[in-house]
């Protein structure tokens, strides 16, 4: 028998791995609505969307949803869109950036939370740890080939770099992203939420 959201909430808090988190009062960050049709997955939330409690609610949220072709209430209120990062706290910061995702830890809970959205019809898979972590070796040697061959992950999962304002220069670089891959994805998101 599969657990409630509120059982998996406790249990992540209670566990051992997540106490320095649960004492310090944060509490768990995704978002699994039973209707939800497209699920993005990404790293793990940025400090910001921990003090807010609120996930994708910054810079990089703005820009995602422009390439998802979705207004903020569409994409907070409709309750179409699921948020599972592979860490569900914030990692830290280290010297280029945030920390990753613990290891261990998608690895625990995933399995237990993806029960819960049974109508997924299209996985975002935002930034490298997302892509190894759920393509494996399906994915290519680095995340530019593998946002470029995105069509080989359909209709399952849609891989894209991550939208920070720190990739804007992988964006220049690599202008198709925006002309090519961006346009289909927002039609897909159309298709699915619209239909």
């Amino acid at each position: 028998m599969s657990k409630s959201v509120e059982q998996l909430i406790s249990a992540i808090q209670k566990d051992p791995q997540n106490q320095f988190f649960t004492h310090k009062g944060d509490i768990p960050l995704f978002s699994m609505p039973e209707s939800a049709q497209i699920l993005i997955i990404g790293q793990a939330p940025g400090v910001k969307a921990m003090e807010r409690r609120r996930f994708w609610d910054d810079l990089s949220g703005q820009r995602l949803r422009q390439w998802l072709g979705v207004t903020d209430e569409i994409f907070y209120e409709s309750a179409q869109f699921a948020i599972l990062p592979l860490d569900f706290y914030y990692p830290g910061k280290g010297k280029s950036g945030d920390l990753p995702p613990r290891k261990g830890f998608a690895e625990k809970w995933h399995p237990e939370l993806l029960p819960l959205c049974p109508n997924i019809k299209l996985t975002l898979l935002v930034g490298s740890y997302a892509q190894k972590f759920y393509l494996g070796n399906r994915a290519h040697s680095t995340l530019t080939e593998t946002v470029r061959h995105y069509n080989d992950y359909l209709p399952q999962y849609f891989p894209t770099v991550h939208p920070s304002p720190r990739n804007m220069i992988w964006q220049k670089k690599n202008p198709w992203f925006e002309s090519q891959v961006v346009p289909t994805l927002q039609q897909m998101v159309a298709d699915i939420i619209l239909e």
